[in-house]
């Protein structure tokens, strides 16, 4: 089960990067804003996406300008800083109410999730921009028709992982110019 596991988990993570390059290049563009100016980039995960919170923070290499987001201190953001919000389904309650506040202060927003109606008025529609995780249902079969492992979090922080590469390097540029 593993082996197929490991098959059926690269698939995913191959099928996010082709089909979410662009949005990968204008996220990362969009958070380094913030890094190489005045601001920061705030990271909020709902649930199981907290881990990408942590790895980001707490991580071996954590990403540059970036810290956990209270929704308590939306009010004192500013225009300089960006929001990346993790969700597991792009019609989390919490996640939309989150970036529809962040939404009014107009704060620019990256939202990762899996979208689950493209015209659900959920993140997709909300952040300025969107990279979907494509994660339905789980990505193995059981022995009763169902479907297991369903790894949300693990897709979330490939999806990170490819936003950091990327805004490191566009900071690289930046600093070399």
């Amino acid at each position: 089960m593993l082996k197929m596991f490991t098959t059926q988990l690269t698939g995913l993570f191959k099928k996010i990067a082709d089909h979410e390059e662009f949005s990968f290049e204008d996220g990362a563009r969009l958070l380094a804003q913030a890094a190489a100016g005045d601001g920061s980039i705030y990271i909020y995960g709902i649930g199981e996406m907290k881990a990408v919170e942590f790895e980001a923070l707490e991580g071996a290499e954590p990403l540059h300008s970036a810290k956990r987001l209270d929704l308590g201190i939306v009010s004192e953001l500013t225009d300089a800083d960006r929001v990346i919000i993790f969700a597991r389904n792009s019609v989390d309650e919490e996640a939309v109410q989150a970036a529809r506040a962040l939404q009014e202060k107009n704060i620019p927003i990256v939202a990762v999730s899996t979208v689950i109606d493209a015209a659900d008025g959920g993140l997709a529609d909300t952040a300025d921009v969107h990279i979907d995780l494509a994660l339905k249902k789980g990505l193995i079969p059981d022995d009763f028709g169902g479907r297991i492992g369903y790894p949300s979090s693990m897709a979330a922080l490939f999806v990170y992982y490819g936003l950091k590469f990327t805004i490191d390097e566009i900071l690289a540029e930046y600093e070399v110019e």
